[in-house]
């Protein structure tokens, strides 16, 4: 079935994942360092995501945090991340490049796009820190991109309702642009009828408790704080399914 807007779930781990199959979202981006911005999941999850779950499934190929400026050495290692995902029979792959004068890399992005072969291509959150996105835009409208994932370059994508809503008008239905970043249940309703856009990047993070018995609680293991150790994080199943029965109205 067809809904009149396509829901996407930023998934960092099998528990996250399967909760958004339960839903029935129509896709999900796995990923992982979500704290950095997201980075390339691992490949026992792509793996196995992809065996035991009918989901379209699109995987974000990114190296390290920070720029989106890469050495050859890191474009080789996502070159071959595009390769190893296109082997799994992954549906699509999440990218994104710039130059150092802030605009998109086109050569590199098209590269990219015939490496990926059949599966579907979404230009990632990099399009939020180019110079100029209507620009970027129409270029990668012309190099055939599925996907735009952008906050309407702002902190969060209800603050970037304007300039989403100009990328939805300038996309003349080439290229699907898809708000992200801050998008839950309670506000989506509001964000599609102010932008207008075709699909939308969310997520329904909740917080877990661990199922250990005993505690360390003199050291943390990356954790914000020591209350967040025994926390695993997670998706509300019930704020995506409020999600999907919104999208299918």
């Amino acid at each position: 079935m067809k809904y009149p807007f396509e829901i996407e779930v930023c998934c960092d781990s099998w528990q996250s994942t399967q909760i958004a199959y339960e839903a029935g979202v129509n896709r999900v981006e796995l990923c992982s360092g979500i704290g950095e911005g997201g980075l390339t999941p691992s490949l026992g999850l792509i793996q196995l995501v992809m065996q035991k779950l009918a989901i379209q499934t699109h995987v974000l190929i990114r190296p390290r945090s920070g720029d989106f400026l890469y050495s050859p050495e890191e474009i080789e290692i996502m070159e071959r991340d595009v390769e190893a995902c296109r082997n799994m029979g992954v549906h699509g792959v999440v990218i994104g490049f710039l130059l150092a004068n802030g605009d998109i890399d086109v050569n590199l992005t098209k590269r990219f796009i015939s490496l990926a072969g059949h599966m579907k291509v979404t230009f990632h959150r990099a399009f939020d820190m180019c110079k100029d996105p209507i620009k970027a835009l129409e270029e990668l409208k012309e190099l055939g991109i599925d996907y735009v994932l952008t906050s309407g370059q702002a902190a969060k994508a209800k603050d970037g309702e304007s300039l989403i809503s100009e990328l939805v008008k300038k996309s003349d239905g080439k290229i699907k642009i898809m708000p992200g970043s801050g998008v839950r249940a309670h506000n989506l309703e509001e964000l599609m009828k102010n932008t207008q856009a075709p699909a939308y990047h969310m997520s329904a993070r909740i917080k877990t408790d661990s199922k250990m018995e005993y505690k360390k609680t003199s050291v943390a293991m990356g954790a914000q704080s020591l209350d967040d150790e025994y926390k695993i994080s997670t998706h509300s199943l019930e704020d995506l399914k409020l999600a999907m029965s919104l999208v299918q109205k």
